[in-house]
Parts: structure tokens; C-alpha cells; sequence
């Protein structure tokens, strides 16, 4: 934020937050974690994930504690670095869609990943707060259960949410 956003009469535009942790693996095998249908649907997508997180890939994930195969569009992706993705709801801001950035940061000479993600563009009402909200609450899970899943085969998932 600039000087005039951080003043009393400042307007917030829109939420967004940012949620992050370590992975003991390394930036390749932690983005493929992610990238990968296959290994996703053992940590996260209880329902299973199809097609691989790349622009243009026809991609939709599902979650048995919340039925329905969703879509999900890959807009970026840069192998062991970054992944894009933007799918449709409410409550969103800028467009119809919130966008996802998930970026894998080498630690300790390449031997560990920081995973950084960030979601934006929900709208500043209490819809908007909620989503968010759940929506953070879900990606930190989402790195608990991919660091359970890749350092030790653990699916944190399994009868969590339901």
C-alpha cells in the first residue's frame, strides 16, 4: 500500500491473503506434487483432480466432502517455480473469477521449497469475507496435508472434513 491507501479515509478494494510453509522436498518434486493430478488426488482433491495444472489442460477437481467437480483454469505455469490458476464463484471482486498463485521458492540450497500461496479478488462484503476466510482456511490445509503427504505418505484428508 502507497501513503494515500494507508490514510484514514483509505478504501479497501478487495480481499486477498497469503498462506505459506516448508516442504522438506525439492522445488521440482514439491511443484509436481501440485502440478500432478495423480499425486493431488492423494492429498487433496478427495474426490479426485483431472488434467495437469498447464495453461490450456482441461482441469476440474472434486472433493467428496463438497460434491461437485468444479473447473479449474490453469493460467501460468512455470516448472518448479510457479502455477496460476483462476476458477469461477461469487463474491469476487475484479472479476467472476479469484485467482491462485502458488510459488515454490528454493531453501537450503534447493533441498527444501517454501510454498507460497495467494488468493485474491474477493469482494469486501461479509460473502466475500467468508469465502475468503474459508478459502484460507483451505489452502493452509492444503500445505499441511501436501507436507504430511510428501515427506510421509500420510493423507491428512482422510475423514477430516466429513
Amino acid at each position: 500500500m502507497n501513503d494515500e491507501q494507508t490514510g484514514k479515509d483509505a478504501q479497501l478494494e478487495e480481499l486477498s491473503f497469503t498462506v505459506m510453509g516448508y516442504i522438506s522436498k525439492t522445488p521440482h518434486e514439491t511443484f509436481e506434487a501440485v502440478a500432478d493430478p495423480a499425486q493431488l488426488s492423494k492429498y487433496f482433491t478427495t474426490g479426485g483432480a483431472r488434467g495437469r495444472l498447464e495453461p490450456g489442460a482441461e482441469v476440474t477437481w472434486d472433493f467428496a466432502d463438497y460434491p461437485g467437480r468444479f473447473p479449474v483454469e490453469a493460467l501460468e505455469s512455470v516448472p518448479d517455480e510457479k502455477i496460476v490458476v483462476a476458477w469461477a464463484g461469487s463474491d469476487y471482486a475484479s472479476s467472476a473469477k479469484t485467482t491462485t498463485t502458488f510459488e515454490f521458492s528454493p531453501v537450503d540450497d534447493g533441498a527444501r521449497t517454501l510454498v507460497t500461496i495467494t488468493e485474491k479478488s474477493w469482494t469486501t462484503t461479509v460473502g466475500g469475507a467468508e469465502g475468503a476466510f474459508g478459502n484460507c482456511m483451505g489452502w493452509t490445509g492444503m500445505l499441511a496435508a501436501l507436507k504430511a503427504w510428501i515427506e510421509y505418505g500420510i493423507d491428512l484428508r482422510e475423514g477430516f472434513y466429513k
